[in-house]
Order: C-alpha cells, then sequence, then structure tokens
C-alpha cells in the first residue's frame, strides 16, 4: 500500500491517538504522572484495603491497556511514515482493507494474529 493508500488510514490513526490522549488526560485528572493520579485516587483513609487493592490492579490493567493501545496506534503510524503499513509485520502479506478498516492499528494478518494469540 503505498502513502497515498495509507493516507485516510493515517488520518484515523491520528484522530485516535488523540482521542485516547484525551481520555488517558481525564481519567488522570489532568497532565499528571499514572503514579501521581493513583496516589491522588486512593489516598482515602475510610476505604477498605480490599478496595484500595482491587481498585488499585483495575486502575492499573486500564492503564496498561490504554499503553498497548498507544503503542499500537504508534507503531502503525511509524509503518506508514516507512512505506510497510498494511503488510503483516510477521509474514508480509497484505492485510485486507476491510481488516484495516475495522483496526487501523492492526499488526499482522488475522492468520498470523491467530497464530500470536494461540502463543
Amino acid at each position: 500500500m503505498n502513502k497515498e493508500q495509507a493516507s485516510p488510514y493515517g488520518q484515523e490513526l491520528r484522530r485516535m491517538r488523540a482521542d485516547l490522549l484525551s481520555r488517558i488526560e481525564l481519567h488522570r485528572g489532568g497532565d499528571r504522572s499514572r503514579a501521581e493520579a493513583t496516589a491522588d485516587h486512593f489516598g482515602h483513609p475510610e476505604d477498605s484495603p480490599a478496595q484500595v487493592a482491587t481498585e488499585k490492579d483495575l486502575e492499573l490493567a486500564i492503564g496498561d491497556h490504554e499503553m498497548v493501545e498507544l503503542n499500537a496506534i504508534n507503531a502503525a503510524l511509524t509503518r506508514i511514515d516507512l512505506g510497510t503499513y498494511g503488510e503483516c509485520t510477521d509474514c508480509g502479506v497484505d492485510i485486507p482493507p476491510a481488516r484495516l478498516d475495522v483496526a487501523p492499528q492492526t499488526p499482522r494478518c488475522i492468520h498470523c494474529q491467530e497464530a500470536f494469540e494461540k502463543h
């Protein structure tokens, strides 16, 4: 896929990145680190230790998921810049446009993704 064909995907990926960064900022209450936001969020002495531990685990899992998503988006944008967008990063086959329409950040064809998920 050439850069012109990848351009609409690039626009969608940049929109997705902006939305994700906005959600992260909103979730953290502004431009603060994850540690600062977690400390503020769980600094209530009336909360039980079990409740705090569960909420911390959930908060960190959500944060980890957001970072994985952000990294996937940034990697896809890099592939556009390199001219390799739309090629499976594992086997090199072209990823069908229907798959990219649903998940423009995907790095793999469906076959390689299934194999990746099994391992």
